[in-house]
């Protein structure tokens, strides 16, 4: 099988690559003006069918940009195992299009159900308790994904909304595991990182100065982010939340926020200039302003990659 070179990447990558995700409101637009981006990214299930129109517009974007694929399906933390069907059907679409990441999320949603012979299916991404015994299953989840598809994949963050009390390991550490031990790479959700470090402080109860709330979410942040190597990310994703009250939800629904725009340019200064995607999957707005969000994006890469440039003179 002919597999598409990965994103590259760097601290001196002359070129960033930027990519957004590429949702149906856009489907026809984007094919017609053909922004200048350096990859797209569709959710892998809206996919699988085999023929049909949705597969026929994705071959047609695959004709102009590099293709990623990011699932939701693939519950890697299922003590149950990976669903065969699902991963044959992802098999099949990775064959076809020939993807340059493909990815999914450190979570599970397959769960045995007393009494029933099938499982449960939550359809949701629910949080993995970050312990040695998850991180076996896990492995063993990726390591049997990657062999089938023959190809490294990535595994994305969480945005969690409860905290495990018997988790046993940090979760950038369990992450980083995870890389070592199977080879898999990285997709680091940076607004993911900034509702858990919110959501965090909301639990334990804010101070009354939001300005040190504020300092505090961004320092867990950046000790989360100086924990992983830069070798195991392969792939970013930036986007917008919503603050709710007592709870923050990563809804994918606005602009990214100064935070984390903030926190990605940490990221890509420990990191170098790695792929980045901007994701908007709710009240979805004009392509143009996916666009704007991708060219900024690009301007701190470019700042990222004029500074270490200059340090190394």
């Amino acid at each position: 099988m002919l597999l598409t070179a990965p994103l590259a990447h760097g601290p001196a990558c002359d070129t960033p690559v930027v990519g957004i995700g590429w949702r149906h409101p856009h489907y026809a637009e984007l094919l017609h003006t053909r922004p200048a981006l350096g990859f797209i990214e569709v959710h892998s299930e809206n996919f699988f069918a085999p023929g049909g129109a949705a597969l026929a517009v994705l071959r047609q974007g695959r004709e102009h940009y590099p293709v990623s694929l990011h699932g939701v399906g693939l519950s890697l933390g299922s003590a149950l195992g990976v669903d065969e069907q699902h991963l044959s059907q992802l098999a099949r679409l990775v064959q076809e299009i020939e993807p340059v990441h493909v990815s999914d999320h450190a979570s599970f949603a397959r769960a045995p159900l007393p009494g029933h012979a099938q499982p449960i299916h939550a359809a949701d991404l629910l949080p993995v308790a970050c312990t040695h015994e998850a991180l076996t299953v896990m492995c063993a989840n990726v390591q049997r994904v990657q062999e089938r598809l023959q190809r490294p994949i990535a595994v994305e963050n969480l945005s969690a909304y409860l905290e495990w009390a018997h988790a046993d390991l940090p979760e950038a550490e369990f992450l980083a595991a995870l890389a070592q031990r199977t080879g898999c790479q990285l997709l680091v959700d940076v607004n993911n990182l900034y509702v858990n470090a919110q959501n965090t402080r909301l639990r334990s109860g804010p101070s009354g100065d939001a300005d040190a709330d504020r300092a505090a979410a961004l320092a867990q942040c950046r000790a989360w982010i100086n924990t992983l190597p830069a070798a195991s990310v392969a792939e970013l994703h930036l986007a917008g939340h919503a603050h709710l009250g007592n709870i923050v939800i990563d809804d994918h629904g606005s602009r990214v926020s100064p935070e984390v725009w903030t926190l990605y340019q940490h990221a890509i200064s420990r990191w170098g200039a790695v792929p980045t995607l901007i994701e908007w999957d709710t009240d979805v707005p004009p392509l143009s302003v996916l666009l704007d969000e991708a060219a900024q994006a690009r301007h701190w890469m470019m700042q990222c990659s004029r500074a270490t440039l200059g340090a190394a003179s």
